[in-house]
């Protein structure tokens, strides 16, 4: 009887975790858009791991407390955060507050780090004078104005 039991308890875990694996995947069905990012269960670490390239000596703790789904057009996507990866909405702003600073402390910069910008702008900036100024658009926005770069659909 011992010996039937755990294996009885990890067949009931599995079953759990395609569960709520598959609860995401019905959820974005269900209500097509939410921009809301929640984290990921436990049963899409594995799925998470494979998405992002992570190496087999990732822990999956560290993957599942990096990795966040949201629902766009009734899928899932995932997003693991980074050192310069964001998971919120990108920030389209022609101003930033940060950037000005900036640049009244770095007149005629030829960059304005992202330290003073965020990492959540979609523009390259520099300082003309002790001006911010946009030099391009570095990344593009999904229709849900997400970094599209950093999200990556659930399949």
């Amino acid at each position: 009887m011992f010996q039937s039991a755990p294996c009885s308890f990890l067949v009931l875990i599995a079953l759990a975790s395609f569960a709520q694996a598959q609860d995401v995947g019905a959820r974005c069905a269900k209500i097509g858009s939410d921009d809301k990012a929640k984290p990921i269960p436990a049963a899409l670490v594995l799925q998470a791991r494979q998405l992002f390239g992570f190496s087999k000596e990732t822990p999956n703790a560290f993957i599942r407390n990096g990795t966040s789904y949201r629902c766009m057009d009734g899928k899932a996507w995932l997003c693991n955060v980074g050192a310069n990866l964001v998971c919120g909405k990108a920030n389209a702003s022609k101003s930033l507050p940060g950037a000005t600073a900036f640049c009244k402390d770095n007149p005629g910069s030829d960059i304005i780090p992202m330290a003073a910008t965020g990492h959540d702008t979609i523009y390259e900036w520099k300082c003309v004078g002790p001006k911010a100024q946009i030099v391009r658009q570095i990344v593009a926005v999904d229709p849900r104005g997400f970094i599209a770069d950093n999200w990556k659909p659930l399949d």
